[in-house]
């Protein structure tokens, strides 16, 4: 950048100059910086340039084999792959790689690929709007507000014989959180056999269908299960609260995303002229198994030792 030489402190006659120079500083501090400027080039192979755009973009591509390092380590690493990159690339033109059959269905195939996933980035990216997320919350936290919750300890032991035997203990006044620590085989008996709040989709249908019938404070006679045989305390019940917006946010912008690029594949699909040539006609219909992947929908993601 030229640098400006400023003329000696100005007296009345340098007013006017002074005055112009200074807004001239400030007008230019305000404009944008230069796409150069924003955009460096870090090294030249060859005279091939890199530049932080280079970087930024292996970055998003080599991800996870990046993930524990600091940026700087990070950026030197991904600098030092572009240029190994570029002095490769070049060899390979050399020896006419790029003449090989299959690496052009291979550069065809990674074309195919990446205007897929730009143009379902897209439309994923414009389907996520205020308006379609809140909806999908809406909707959901209606479906939430139906349902009802328990807190329930439990006790879980191998035998029925050993599930009498805590029963009987308990009716002659045994504290359940202090003998869920000692006789429980659940992970969660050192804190008293505490399940927390949960669903009745939450626990496998035979628990499930006592605690929800039983009143809070109750305790349930000796229940089996697929894990084996448990005491039930029902602490307390109440309907489900949904969480706040703010907090599934991210769930539900994924959701409406992925809603979104599978019907938009969905329609695409149905205008394009498909051939299966390794089937009859009768069977040449679209596999679920070449479907994008579903949406799913947000969802609680609370575990508990006797899920299903």
């Amino acid at each position: 950048m030229t640098s400006v030489s400023l003329p000696p402190k100005p007296g009345p006659r340098f007013g006017f100059a002074a005055a112009t120079g200074c807004l001239a500083l400030v007008l230019f501090a305000g404009l944008p910086v230069r796409a150069e400027d924003a955009n460096p080039v870090l090294a030249k192979v060859n005279g091939a340039e890199i530049r932080q755009s280079d970087v930024t973009l292996a970055e998003e591509e080599l991800g996870p084999s990046l993930a524990q390092m600091d940026p700087a380590t990070k950026k030197d690493n991904v600098l030092a792959f572009l240029i190994d990159m570029k002095i490769v690339a070049k060899a390979a033109e050399d020896k006419k790689i790029a003449d090989r059959d299959d690496f052009k269905t291979k550069l065809a195939f990674a074309r195919n690929r990446l205007l897929m996933d730009n143009l379902l980035a897209v439309e994923g990216k414009a389907a996520t709007t205020d308006e379609a997320m809140k909806k999908v919350y809406d909707d959901a936290s209606k479906q939430i507000a139906s349902e009802q919750e328990v807190h329930a300890r439990h006790i879980l032991v191998e035998t029925e014989d050993e599930a009498k035997t805590v029963a009987e203990e308990l009716k002659k006044g045994a504290d359940f959180a202090e003998l869920a620590k000692k006789k429980s085989k659940d992970p969660g008996a050192s804190d008293g056999g505490d399940l927390g709040f949960f669903t009745k989709e939450q626990m496998v249908p035979e628990f499930s269908a006592v605690a929800f019938a039983l009143e809070p404070g109750k305790i349930s006679d000796p229940v089996k299960s697929q894990f084996g045989w448990h005491i039930i305390k029902v602490e307390e019940k109440r309907d489900r609260k949904p969480p706040s917006f703010d907090q599934v946010k991210a769930q539900i912008e994924t959701y409406v995303a992925r809603k979104a690029q599978s019907d938009y594949v969905t329609q695409l699909r149905q205008t394009a002229k498909v051939e299966r040539m390794d089937k009859p006609a009768e069977l040449a219909k679209p596999a679920d198994a070449a479907k994008p992947a579903e949406a799913a929908k947000p969802a609680d993601s609370k575990a508990a030792p006797a899920k299903k």
